[in-house]
């Protein structure tokens, strides 16, 4: 699953040592989605996967997460685990990437413009 939205809140690093001896690192972050009834969303980090330069109050990020429920003592708990966080650009630019080809365009447009 993925969603787009603005970062408005990053809480507190919370580390640890698991019982197995291995050191863990967990960034909770807000997110607010777009449109006409936006969400906040309280997404996780964990790892390597923590990113300070990308998480950044007000940066606009397209996040790709994993849904999780476990029981505890009769109650269900549910996380949202952030797997990647990219930034989006502020200008609305792709980086130069051309996901679709737009319907009115040709290969042959393409392949005359290379310089080889």
């Amino acid at each position: 699953m993925e969603l787009t939205g603005k970062l408005i809140q990053v809480l507190p690093l919370q580390s640890g040592v698991a019982k197995t001896g291995n050191e863990w690192r967990k960034q909770d972050i807000i997110v607010e989605t777009e449109g006409q009834y936006p969400k906040k969303v309280c997404i996780s980090i964990w790892g390597d996967r923590i990113n300070d330069k990308i998480l950044q109050v007000g940066n606009m990020l397209k996040i790709y997460f994993d849904i999780e429920s476990r029981e505890f003592n009769g109650r269900w708990y549910t996380d949202v685990k952030a797997w990647k966080v990219e930034p989006l650009s502020s200008s609305g630019d792709d980086g130069g990437y051309i996901d679709e080809m737009p319907s009115d365009m040709q290969y042959d447009d393409i392949k005359d413009d290379l310089p080889f």
